[in-house]
């Protein structure tokens, strides 16, 4: 079995983040001060080698020894690293024990480097007042990167040893901080699975806020789908007993049916049931693909030319019973959304009108605008909706009694499904001069 990767835990990637960022700030400081302390280290080196030559200047008036030791009593761990050359007309006079017999500057005075025998001498060079006596001062540079080291490593030091200590320190506070986090996660885990009550706010902190809010809006729309589905079950088992008890008895008669026409007209009550049922199987289907859906496709329908395709599948029906059935005059309309529930929709509108028309009667469609937006209308002449009525045929199952029509009751309701997930508005209005229905959806209103 495939098994993801583990990630890190946000507590982890909070410990690293936070350590890596105090890491990399200590890091820069320790880098800056190592570089400001330096440059401060090297002024003052370079001061005291000027100084020594001064001292140096101020004894050259006295009779030059052979050789002088400049090797202090004192414990100056560095003190072989420091020498003096005293020059006297390019002869060398006088030197400290451990200097070497090669000038350790030119003839210039001040400051410079030079490499002697592998090793780089930092040197301060300077001259009598007559200016016969040249006086070099020197010390190996291999001494200030040494002393430059130990510095960085005392900077340093503290962060090997601190770091551990922080990242306890972080690991116990960013445990602490999370606590409300691990009761959420704890209190959903701890939910039976039919428990789609929302989550309380209450303490937590407002950072969880946001997450709280929207796992209450998930149980919300899990709620209304398990509603949904609850009603879908109980209202298709209620409908569908109807016509499979139809279905049932008229099999009966047939099987008790003395003579050959009561057997015929029994099948063929037997036929019209499982037509019934087929019809309200469809819509159950379609109601239940619509209310499913989550996202519209972004289509362009033209509804003229959808208009003229269902039409032309509902000819036949309406010519059986002798209405008529027209599209108005008008320019295209194209909208956004799925041709195909569009279909159900318009062809749901046309049944009805067609259904509820009597023979003679008159059924068109328009297509147009209506306040600057696509509608699309069926206007009929048949019985029409009584006002009262217009409201509650709009729900799941409602028929209007008296109508003398079998159906299912879900055509209405199909429609105006497709027209919410189309942001449409259904509308249910007197046919002209009163009579009749005059049905349609009207877009972006």
């Amino acid at each position: 079995m495939f098994h993801a990767k583990p990630r890190f835990s946000l507590r982890a990637r909070l410990i690293l983040l936070t350590l890596g960022a105090v890491a990399a700030v200590w890091l820069a400081t320790a880098w800056l001060t190592y570089r400001d302390a330096r440059e401060e280290f090297d002024e003052l080196l370079d001061a005291h080698l000027a100084q020594a030559a001064s001292l140096l200047v101020a004894q050259v008036g006295h009779e030059l020894e052979e050789e002088l030791d400049l090797e202090h009593a004192g414990d100056s761990r560095h003190a072989r690293k420091v020498a003096f050359q005293i020059w006297q007309e390019g002869e060398l006079r006088l030197h400290s024990l451990h200097a070497p017999t090669e000038p350790l500057a030119g003839q210039e005075e001040g400051f410079s480097e030079r490499e002697i025998d592998g090793r780089r001498w930092r040197v301060y060079s300077t001259r009598d007042a007559g200016r016969h006596i040249q006086i070099h001062v020197g010390e190996r540079l291999d001494i200030r990167d040494k002393l430059a080291i130990e510095l960085a490593e005392h900077l340093l030091r503290p962060l090997l040893v601190g770091l551990p200590v922080l990242a306890l320190l972080i690991w116990l506070a960013v445990r602490q901080g999370l606590r409300p986090l691990d009761a959420l996660a704890a209190e959903v885990a701890a939910r039976e699975p039919g428990n789609l009550t929302p989550i309380e706010i209450g303490a937590n902190p407002a950072e969880t806020r946001p997450l709280i809010e929207r796992l209450n809006a998930l149980l919300a729309r899990l709620g209304r789908s398990l509603e949904q589905e609850r009603r879908f079950t109980a209202d298709a088992a209620h409908e569908l007993r109807t016509p499979l008890a139809g279905i049932r008895a008229q099999a009966q008669v047939a099987l008790g049916a003395a003579d050959a026409a009561e057997r015929e007209r029994a099948l063929h009550h037997a036929i019209a049931g499982c037509d019934r049922a087929t019809h309200l199987v469809e819509q159950l289907l379609t109601l239940a693909r619509i209310d499913a859906a989550t996202q519209m496709p972004g289509e362009t329908v033209a509804l003229r030319e959808l208009a003229r395709d269902v039409l032309a599948e509902l000819a036949p029906m309406a010519l059986a019973k002798g209405i008529a059935l027209e599209l108005a005059e008008g320019e295209e309309q194209h909208v956004a959304g799925h041709s195909a529930w569009l279909r159900i929709l318009l062809r749901n509108l046309l049944d009805n009108a067609v259904r509820y028309s009597a023979q003679g009667d008159s059924v068109r469609v328009e297509i147009g605008r209506e306040h600057g937006l696509a509608a699309l209308w069926v206007v009929d002449t048949g019985p029409g909706i009584p006002e009262a009525e217009r409201a509650r045929v709009r729900e799941r199952f409602h028929r209007v009694l008296g109508s003398g029509e079998t159906g299912s009751g879900l055509g209405l309701s199909i429609v105006q499904r497709i027209a919410e997930v189309h942001g449409a508005q259904l509308r249910l209005l007197p046919g002209e001069g009163g009579r009749g229905l005059k049905a349609g959806i009207v877009f972006g209103a």
